[in-house]
């Protein structure tokens, strides 16, 4: 009993299997064999060569199959042949003692090449049959094994990924709230908690595989306004998300980097125009962003790169939503502008 409780998943499930395989056997053959020789005549009938099966089944299944996994086909065909070599015999002999006088027969004791077929081919079937049992299972613990080690794979790039969402962006914000505090700026303490609800957010909510796009809003807001306290509202803003339903469930830390991309691309101090769009809308279905931005004057130039974070949210986006996004950028004379579609 102990044993048995030891076993869990698979292998419990795997030992419940063989023993409702050999007990239906025994029972189906014991109920097909009575009504024509009789209850004592038919359990031995049953049960002298069954026992033979299952020890070979069983020695074949822990002692030799490892030989044929490992690739050594040589010694498990010789261990095979010399199984197989020793129990037909012996089963031979043991029916030749207790079934000959029982069924009044030479059969039991005369060695023929059919007896002998018929022996090994009732062998072979169960040792077989319990083999392919084996292959199944082992089959399955690996697709298992191979699934798990993908997804935590994939888990740990994704975590990696949302790791790099810009960490500049925090230490210019406490560069900033120094300075503030320096200053002695009211603006300090509405700092200090925006800054302090952004990192709540990273901490409990960005390790999770999905968050209510409500949180997500509510982060990128606090985002906006620390941005604005820091450049000192040198930038026109339009964020648009009511006609978007705030309640279906996101990727954490997927909407930030067109939202990062847009300032570190878009604002500047040598322009007169700074202006930043935020425009979400979708449904249970659908979540569409779009995320346009003017351009710095040396972003203006056709080589200029998109930036890290885009390409780090491609990545993520292949991982957490396969052939579920589209991510186009729109790079125009004078502004530059990003559409992710997701389906939910």
């Amino acid at each position: 009993m102990h044993a048995f409780r030891d076993l869990s998943g698979v292998k419990r499930l795997v030992f419940l299997l063989h023993l409702a395989f050999w007990v239906l056997f025994f029972v189906f053959k014991y109920f097909d064999y009575r009504p024509n020789v009789g209850s004592e005549r038919a359990f031995l009938l049953i049960v002298i060569p069954g026992v033979f099966n299952l020890v070979v089944t069983y020695v074949h299944y822990f002692a030799l199959l490892p030989f044929l996994l490992r690739k050594q086909y040589l010694w498990y065909a010789l261990l095979l042949v010399v199984l197989l070599g020793i129990a037909i015999p012996a089963r031979g002999v043991v029916e030749a003692e207790f079934l000959t006088q029982i069924f009044n027969t030479d059969y039991y004791t005369t060695w023929t090449l059919s007896r002998v077929t018929s022996m090994l081919w009732n062998m072979a079937s169960f040792l077989l049959f319990i083999a392919l049992i084996k292959f199944t299972v082992d089959r399955f613990e690996l697709v298992n094994r191979q699934k798990t080690l993908e997804n935590e794979k994939l888990t740990a790039e994704l975590n990696y990924l949302k790791a790099q969402i810009n960490p500049h962006f925090l230490f210019n914000t406490l560069h900033n709230l120094n300075y503030l505090a320096e200053q002695k700026s009211d603006q300090a303490t509405g700092v200090i908690m925006k800054l302090s609800y952004i990192m709540r957010y990273m901490i409990y909510e960005a390790h999770k595989p999905a968050v209510r796009l409500e949180q997500e809003i509510s982060y990128i807001r606090d985002y906006l306004d620390l941005e604005a306290i820091r450049l000192n509202n040198t930038f026109d803003l339009t964020f648009s998300v009511e006609e978007v339903d705030t309640d279906v469930h996101i990727a954490p830390l997927l909407l930030i980097p067109l939202v990062e991309n847009a300032f570190k691309h878009g604002i500047s101090d040598q322009q007169s125009e700074n202006w930043i769009t935020i425009c979400m809308e979708g449904d249970e279905k659908r979540l569409r962003v779009e995320v346009a931005n003017s351009l710095k004057p040396e972003e203006l130039r056709e080589d200029s790169p998109s930036g890290f974070g885009l390409e780090n949210l491609r990545r993520r986006l292949e991982l957490a939503y396969p052939g579920r996004h589209t991510l186009d950028i729109d790079a125009r004379p004078t502004q530059f502008c990003t559409t992710l579609t997701l389906a939910l």
